[in-house]
């Protein structure tokens, strides 16, 4: 198979979203589930088509000075107001790495935005760096985690909300109620959203995953960026397209109720400035990826 490059690059992907993956491939994600998790992962299935072993985990780093002043150049650049990481691959996996690609990057005039579940538990020192950047924190959870993960992942981003912009980002079904594993879950989702700051995305799926054919959840046919998917999706009026028409943009619009931690948007706010005297800043060349989130 194919092997990750170990170089750190700025992607753009088919929904519009800058990422700078610390990790490519999910060791961790393959071992908890055959096909990632829920057995369904999107980046799992993608990096298969693309012939690349998603169940080993590829660190990403700098390559020298030059290219993180690079790497940072083009993100300053980027038309959206934050990056990405977590996109192919977990960065909770190792987060000793990925604080160490975060300070490189941590003058950048955007928010960084981390999707993770919590694979390894950030240490003190950790936390400590964390709530002096931009920083707003995704943690995935679904109804569909094993306890033991889900409980983890809960403690976590209980633990992350003093400290920096805590988001809990759920994979949410439309479960069937009438179905007796469906009924269980559903009751577990609905604890979910009552937890404060939370994020709802759609669970994309196959018709051959078992919760489809035990009927645990309902699905159905929808568009995608212009292609056929199959979806179960909970609220109707989730959002389901482009990252720039995006109202939630990965947790950042969404207003925690009690702020403990200092507002560090001050830079983004002044670039957001220049935008709008009409110092437009030049469009950023990134490496294309194909990948679908």
């Amino acid at each position: 198979m194919r092997e990750y490059s170990t170089k750190i690059s700025l992607t753009k992907n088919s929904r519009g979203i800058y990422s700078l993956d610390t990790s490519i491939g999910c060791s961790s994600g393959m071992a908890n589930e055959i096909g990632g998790c829920y057995n369904d992962c999107y980046a799992a299935k993608s990096s298969k088509l693309y012939g690349y072993d998603f169940s080993k985990t590829v660190l990403r780093s700098f390559e020298n000075e030059h290219h993180r002043r690079f790497i940072l150049n083009q993100i300053n650049k980027i038309p959206l107001d934050f990056v990405r990481i977590g996109t192919s691959g977990d960065p909770g996996e190792n987060w000793e790495h990925t604080i160490n690609i975060l300070k490189g990057i941590d003058k950048c005039n955007k928010e960084i935005v981390i999707i993770t579940k919590h694979w390894t538990v950030l240490k003190e020192e950790h936390l400590q760096y964390l709530k002096t950047i931009n920083i707003c924190i995704n943690t995935s959870v679904s109804a569909l985690d094993k306890p033991e993960i889900l409980k983890n992942c809960l403690d976590q981003y209980n633990r992350l909300k003093p400290l920096c912009k805590s988001i809990l980002r759920i994979v949410s079904c439309d479960f069937n109620l009438t179905n007796e594993t469906g009924h269980k879950l559903a009751k577990i989702q609905s604890d979910l959203f009552k937890n404060e700051s939370t994020l709802d995305t759609v669970l994309r799926v196959n018709k051959r995953n078992e919760l489809v054919k035990q009927g645990v959840i309902n699905v159905k046919e929808s568009t995608f960026l212009g292609k056929k998917a199959i979806v179960s999706k909970y609220n109707k009026t989730t959002y389901f397209g482009k990252c720039y028409t995006c109202h939630e943009m990965c947790g950042l619009n969404i207003k925690q109720e009690i702020q403990s931690y200092p507002d560090k948007r001050g830079v983004t706010k002044q670039m957001l400035l220049f935008k709008i005297k009409g110092l437009a800043l030049p469009h950023v060349q990134t490496e294309a990826i194909n990948i679908p989130i």
